[in-house]
């Protein structure tokens, strides 16, 4: 029995032999698969040796729509930052005009979208965008340009429209704007702004409306016209300053939007009483007011009336109050450039009606004289107003008889009575205008 198990072996043995032999091709290939299988799966599990490549396509594809997914919501965040930085300085920008509502409004916009972007922008570069904020980002370029306004305003006029026009409406109407109307017509309207009071306030004012309304306000002959109207033939030639403009600003002059005034108080001794007791003080206290106007007139007054009651009253030569002084007055610059007003002052006229009563009798002849006030002032500038402050220099009483032509001249000293004369401005002394400059 076991040699009969031996034979069988052998020929399994020799079975296995002889499929061995038919098999071999193909069993060396998958070998020769097998072997690379084992090298590159030794090669994957080293360190650092492709480990990329163990994903499997989902996990590539999963891991490259994360990535995406990241870029695109980086690129939204960017675009959030960048349109809350242009609403922050759109708000720095209406804040600075002085609507400080819509600025109210851009902060809370932009804080919502990026609650720390007051932090993030940066002051020296301009944001990409459509440049809004520009005006507040400091540029030296910027500033050149700027530094001209009308010459700026006037160049984009000209680039913008093949037709100039000064300004265009906001909102569409049926109504005709005012940029139709001619050049002519504007300027007309623009020294009636000004009107002969010159209130050139006004026109400053006015000028802020928009860049059309700039220009016109900038005109050369509305300035020039000022100017001729304060000091006539002394200012024809523009030098040392630039423009008319800038002599009216800053070569000395009177101001007509207001009144001068200056209060005085002193303590004056009564009269003993009749016990012989005491005797009573007394604290008086009056105000001296001036007015003056563009055509050379001024007006004075001294009174113990308060400001309130007697500034009112001031607003026109037609006043009908008692003991007010009507004259002319002239501005002269000595050679130590201190600019100086004097003033030839009388008592206003007035008509006595003659009392039949007594027209048969025969009076006493009285002799009939003219009386006028002479009266210098230096003007100065005090504080942060320019060309406020009257300090006085001469007054004088001037007496004429016409009968014989004499003159009686009596100076008042100059002494702590006479104190500083500062103004005060009155807006109703140019709410209306009477006639255009």
């Amino acid at each position: 029995m076991a040699e009969a198990e031996e034979d069988c072996h052998s020929e399994a043995v020799r079975e296995g032999d002889d499929d061995d032999e038919n098999e071999s091709p193909a069993e060396t290939d998958l070998q020769a698969q097998l072997q690379r299988f084992r090298a590159q799966w030794m090669f994957e599990l080293a360190p650092g040796g492709g480990s990329g490549n163990l994903e499997s396509r989902p996990c590539r594809a999963a891991r490259g729509s994360l990535q995406r997914a990241a870029d695109t919501r980086g690129k939204q965040e960017l675009a959030k930052e960048e349109k809350a930085r242009e609403l922050f300085l759109k708000a720095v920008e209406e804040e600075q005009n002085g609507a400080l509502y819509e600025a109210i409004k851009f902060y809370r916009r932009a804080m919502q979208l990026v609650p720390d972007i007051e932090f993030k922008i940066t002051y020296t570069r301009s944001p990409d965008g459509d440049g809004v904020g520009n005006s507040y980002i400091e540029d030296t370029d910027d500033d050149s340009k700027m530094a001209d306004l009308l010459s700026y305003f006037q160049q984009q006029l000209t680039f913008q429209e093949s037709v100039l026009k000064l300004c265009q409406p906001e909102l569409e109407s049926s109504q005709t704007h005012i940029s139709a109307l001619p050049m002519e017509v504007l300027m007309y309207v623009f020294r009636w702004v000004v009107s002969s009071d010159l209130d050139l306030r006004s026109l400053e004012q006015l000028s802020q409306v928009c860049r059309g309304f700039y220009i016109c306000a900038r005109d050369p002959e509305i300035w020039r016209l000022a100017c001729l109207k304060v000091w006539g033939r002394s200012c024809i030639k523009l030098v040392p300053y630039t423009s008319w403009r800038e002599m009216f600003l800053e070569r000395p002059r009177v101001r007509f939007d207001g009144v001068y005034i200056s209060k005085t108080t002193y303590i004056r001794q009564g009269e003993q009483s009749l016990d012989g007791f005491y005797r009573a003080w007394h604290q008086v206290e009056y105000y001296r007011y001036i007015r003056f106007f563009p055509d050379g007139h001024v007006m004075m007054l001294t009174t113990p009336e308060e400001p309130q009651s007697i500034v009112p009253r001031l607003r026109t030569r037609n006043t009908r109050t008692d003991a007010i002084l009507l004259g002319h007055y002239r501005l002269s610059q000595d050679t130590d450039n201190q600019t100086k007003v004097f003033a030839v002052i009388t008592k206003k006229k007035e008509e006595k009606a003659l009392d039949h009563k007594y027209r048969y009798f025969r009076r006493a002849p009285v002799q009939e004289a003219d009386q006028n006030f002479h009266v210098g002032l230096q003007l100065c500038s005090s504080g942060h107003q320019s060309f406020n402050k009257l300090i006085w220099i001469h007054h004088s009483c001037h007496i004429t008889y016409k009968s014989t032509g004499e003159t009686a001249v009596t100076a008042f000293e100059i002494d702590k009575m006479y104190t500083p004369l500062l103004f005060a401005r009155v807006r109703s002394y140019t709410a209306f205008s009477e006639r255009p400059l």
